[in-house]
């Protein structure tokens, strides 16, 4: 099994973001991965991802915008199913290398 950090510094936000140039504080997402070789590619393409600023995006959320996930899924939960961003799951390596 695979548990993948992403860390998020405080920045300052884009162009495109809901308050251009506004600052965010950043913070620890997790994602976890099968320890399989399937597992360790899409680990490969979700770190290549992140590198070019794919993985998160501002949002507006009862009036105030903060860091989440973008449109690339994350399992963020063991457990769950799908519906709660968990396992069992036997479409989600597939769908995420689609989205990559």
């Amino acid at each position: 099994a695979l548990r993948l950090l992403f860390k998020m510094l405080s920045f300052y936000s884009k162009v495109d973001d809901p308050r251009p140039g506004q600052p965010y504080k950043g913070g620890n997402f997790y994602a976890f991965l099968p320890g399989n070789r399937e597992g360790q590619r899409t680990a490969m393409l979700l770190k290549k991802a992140f590198e070019h600023g794919l993985t998160f995006q501002i949002k507006s959320c009862n009036g105030e915008e903060r860091v989440t996930w973008g449109l690339i899924p994350h399992k963020t939960s063991w457990d769950g199913g799908k519906a709660r961003n968990g396992y069992p799951d036997a479409q989600y390596l597939h769908e995420v290398c689609t989205v990559l």
